[in-house]
């Protein structure tokens, strides 16, 4: 009872203490809502509008999971082909961290303008921000095999395949959970980057666009239930792959053990 007690009850009693602040503070206070809106505003305006925010709630959900799909297959395979080649992971690696390091709402228009897809367009920026992520942390992760068992491998000189297969991919699971649970977030955040440039344009219907489009507006309660959607989707991400990491690490993997979450 204790341990449920830690990590359900009581983020959940934090949660609503914080909710409840805020809907004192708007009341006493009397903040008008194109200022402040109170929580029982927010939930009435997304309750009243839910039928049109859900189908571009939709489209940024499509958007932020193909971006992690891709984000996952190419990081995990540049990955593999990085601990088999160290001469084309030295080549390869500085593009990685350019494309890591380049601010995604500097190039979000240029690739609006030469992709001629607007979905195409919004992929591939959501993939920038959520690939070095899981590059980085498998290429690590694939380096973490003990040193002994590396040796056991040369001694019964299995191939690079065989070592890749069998003792360097399951020593990076964990690395690459920890690089997913990363990545998750960032890919909701890289789709929210794109759709707020191409939303700007009028050219897509995701909920950054109903952000903006609810601001041109002064339709504050209208942001506050767009904004509440994205984050509730950040979360059941995390959630989904927290779940996963206990699944996939919990019966073998330290890092699981007495985790808060």
């Amino acid at each position: 009872m204790t341990g449920a007690l830690q990590r359900w009850l009581l983020p959940t009693l934090v949660l609503l203490a914080l909710i409840a602040g805020w809907e004192l503070l708007v009341r006493l206070a009397n903040i008008p809502a194109y200022t402040l809106p109170a929580p029982s505003l927010i939930g009435q305006t997304l309750a009243a509008n839910f039928g049109s925010l859900a189908g571009s709630w939709w489209v940024t959900v499509k958007i932020t999971a193909g971006a992690l799909a891709l984000a996952c297959a190419g990081g995990v395979l540049i990955a593999g082909a990085f601990a088999l080649s160290p001469t084309l992971e030295r080549a390869l690696f500085p593009v990685a961290v350019v494309l890591q390091v380049t601010p995604i709402v500097a190039v979000a228009p240029l690739i609006l303008i030469y992709v001629e897809s607007t979905t195409a367009a919004l992929l591939l920026c959501a993939w920038i921000v959520a690939f070095f992520p899981i590059l980085s942390n498998t290429v690590v992760g694939l380096r973490a095999a003990d040193a002994n068992l590396r040796d056991l491998f040369r001694l019964y000189r299995a191939s690079p395949w065989q070592r890749l297969r069998l003792l360097s991919l399951p020593a990076a699971l964990p690395y690459f959970v920890a690089g997913l649970k990363i990545s998750g977030g960032l890919s909701l955040i890289g789709a929210v980057t794109a759709e707020m440039v191409a939303g700007a344009a009028g050219r897509e219907t995701g909920l950054a666009s109903r952000i903006l489009e609810a601001s041109f507006r002064t339709e504050t309660p209208k942001m506050f239930a767009a904004l509440t959607l994205l984050v509730l989707t950040g979360v059941l991400i995390f959630a989904l792959f927290n779940a996963l990491s206990g699944w996939l690490l919990g019966p073998w993997h330290s890092s699981e053990s007495d985790r808060p979450l």
